[in-house]
């Protein structure tokens, strides 16, 4: 299928830059409008959104329903009249109404509204609902929250709550706490279910999990992706990693089946597979059911491949086998023939096509970060793209592969930033692998450019063509700086071997690569200042800060780590999610194997330190506890390096409130420029 862009130029035609463009700071980043996840009307001729702005006196985004008539030429969004007051996760039901949650007396319940109507009240819950799902036929809804294991019911009749003397938390087992949140002992996510009748939620709410101890959908990120209904509402499919003494160093999630009435328990449908399973999704006759699993036992970057069940037979096919890609997003064609993802390949993330019956891969888009795909009844897929210059619009690709932007919610914002270029490059890097790096500058430049190196985390990740609101790759060059990023050995987007390879060789040819590919990047562009660079990075990004600055400490004028790891021993001993860790240092734990975490920490070579670094961290980071940071930065200290720290008491391993990353960019430039030399 071949892909025409010449609607997409067409409308990107419609963005004129100004006669005098502006650099793009962080509250204009904040301030764009951020397109919500889609839904579409059953006959296919509207969907609904939410855009969101940014009150940034009350340090909160806003989130208001839209809705777009995909049949109208030229059409733009709509606020969704008639919506209650508060309304959120409103969705489509097979009915064409529109069913959403919105807050009564401080708790949200479950509404119904034909566009163009009234909104009626369907439900009066106690407790907080974290999401919902109606049966096609309306017959039952399914909710999640979080209870107590001992509710029978979802609003906990005759649970009541333990006694203490003081404030402490008791636990006999890990998780002790989760990414951002300390555990609650005896309280997990569950899914309750409830009959529809005469237009009402009814009954008490019967839980489906049974006896299963576990989260479903999973913490921190699971959604309503992990939870799937049967068509008559009969049938709940989820995923669950079953809890107990191993939760913390277990990727073993799995899908289960059950009745929505509650009258069994759970079936485990892939139990034979110890590493992840997830994403079940029924084919649109309720035949089959789609999902991911990834191989290997404890590995959370493993190759997702996609899977079809035939729920009659049990029979189960490896459809994508033999496609050397991650499976990111399923969604079933309409006619069930075939199934849309989405997947990292190269810098890019696009949609494919792969036909159930063969395994055949068809790619739809090319360019930007597809996702959210929507396949319609006329074989068409809508969808939402964004890229390294902007954020989140609606696509449509047809059968033929015609793109079709439908909406440009930023475009008189965007038309004032200046322009940049985007361009990406490979060169050959460690163990003579091909590696690929892109390059990011202000289009209007005319004399050689500062560098930013930006490093991405993961380690199994990619900065990829993608817009980000935590670490925006445009943003870092409206200064006037070349923003560089290479995919070392562990990105993703390049096959499973080459992620693979990052294990138990953090500090080996990761920093290889980014040795060789900025050395390519420099002697191959006369824009780039190869001796005016600084180096920043989060997560393992900021790992590698640490390490570069014993292991390369006379390239960079300055370096910006954000939550990375220092003491490795310290590491070890101190996150979450123990499989993450044991996994990247060979599969043992510290005590077991202390050399393979020894061979790459920071922590050993700090005499050799002495290029200024900015440290960033969060009180409420608990992947890579704060106390790393302050541990990296009481180095520097001690050594007499330039060194500045900035803790953020309300935020996690990501900075998220909109006034603490304006902070945040201001703190970073402002340290980039006391180091950098500007000419433009």
């Amino acid at each position: 299928m071949r892909l025409t862009l010449a609607a997409t130029v067409a409308a990107a035609a419609l963005v004129s830059t100004p006669a005098v463009a502006r650099p793009m700071t962080a509250t204009d980043m904040h301030m764009m409008r951020r397109l919500g996840s889609h839904s579409v009307s059953p006959d296919g001729r509207h969907a609904i959104f939410t855009l969101s702005t940014t009150d940034l006196a009350a340090n909160k985004r806003n989130n208001f329903t839209h809705i777009l008539d995909l049949k109208a030429k030229g059409a733009a969004p709509q606020p969704l009249a008639g919506l209650t007051t508060g309304a959120h996760d409103a969705v489509f039901g097979n009915d064409g109404a529109v069913w959403y949650l919105a807050p009564v007396d401080g708790q949200d319940q479950l509404f119904k509204m034909t566009v163009g109507g009234q909104p009626a009240q369907l439900s009066s819950f106690k407790g907080d609902i974290s999401g919902f799902k109606v049966s096609s036929d309306g017959s039952r809804v399914i909710l999640w929250a979080d209870r107590d294991l001992r509710c029978t019911d979802f609003t906990c009749a005759g649970v009541t709550a333990s006694k203490k003397t003081g404030s402490g938390r008791a636990y006999d087992q890990l998780f002790v706490r989760h990414w951002d949140t300390w555990a609650e002992p005896g309280v997990r996510s569950r899914i309750f279910s409830f009959p529809i009748q005469g237009g009402q939620v009814t009954g008490p709410g019967v839980p489906v999990t049974g006896a299963l101890v576990g989260d479903t959908p999973s913490k921190p990120f699971g959604g309503g992706e992990e939870v799937d209904i049967s068509a008559d509402g009969r049938t709940v499919y989820f995923a669950l990693r079953e809890a107990g003494r191993i939760e913390a160093k277990s990727t073993n999630l799995d899908i289960f089946s059950v009745p929505a009435d509650g009258s069994a328990q759970p079936t485990n449908l892939t139990a034979d597979n110890d590493g992840t399973d997830n994403l079940p999704t029924l084919s649109p006759d309720g035949s089959k059911l789609a999902y991911f699993s990834m191989a290997r036992a404890t590995y959370e970057a493993d190759r997702q491949v996609l899977q079809v069940r035939d729920l009659a037979t049990g029979q189960v096919r490896a459809v994508t086998a033999n496609w050397d890609r991650s499976v990111g997003s399923i969604a079933w064609s309409k006619d069930g023939k075939s199934i849309i993802v989405d997947a990292q390949d190269t810098l890019e993330t696009p949609l494919f096509r792969v036909d159930v019956a063969s395994g055949r891969v068809t790619k739809l888009t090319t360019e930007g970060a597809a996702h959210a795909a929507v396949p319609l009844a006329d074989g068409s897929v809508l969808y939402a793209m964004n890229s390294i210059k902007a954020p989140d619009d609606l696509y449509r690709v047809d059968a033929k592969g015609k793109v079709v932007r439908l909406t440009d919610v930023n475009r008189d914002l965007l038309a004032e930033l200046d322009p940049v270029s985007f361009e990406k490059f490979s060169f050959t890097g460690a163990n003579n692998d091909k590696v690929w790096g892109f390059k990011l500058k202000p289009a209007a430049a005319t004399a050689k450019l500062p560098i930013a190196f930006v490093v991405h985390g993961g380690p199994q990740g990619s900065f990829n063509n993608a817009w980000s609101y935590r670490w925006n790759s445009r943003l870092f060059s409206a200064p006037g700086y070349a923003v560089v990023s290479v995919d070392f050995h562990g990105s993703t987007g390049y096959g499973q071997a080459f992620t693979d390879a990052i294990q138990n060789n953090w500090g080996g040819w990761p920093l290889e690569d980014l040795q060789k590919g900025l050395a390519y990047a420099t002697a191959n562009d006369a824009f780039l200042d190869a001796d005016n660079a600084c180096a920043l990075g989060a997560s393992y990004g900021g790992y590698m800060m640490n390490w570069i600055a014993g292991q390369w400490p006379d390239r960079f004028k300055c370096l910006v780590q954000h939550d990375g790891v220092f003491d490795a021993r310290a590491m070890a001993y101190e996150t979450e999610e123990l499989w993450f860790d044991e996994w990247e240092h060979g599969g043992k734990a510290y005590f077991e194997d202390p050399a393979a975490f020894e061979r790459w920490n920071p922590v050993n070579h700090v005499a050799k330190w002495k290029t200024p670094m900015l440290v960033i961290t969060g009180e409420k980071d608990f992947r890579i506890p704060y106390t790393q940071g302050i541990a990296s930065f009481t180095a520097l200290q001690r050594r007499d390096i330039p060194s500045k720290l900035l803790v953020f008491p309300d935020e996690n391993h990501w900075v998220l409130k909109p006034n603490n990353s304006i902070q945040w960019y201001g703190e970073v430039f402002d340290w980039l420029g006391t180091y950098l030399r500007n000419t433009n």
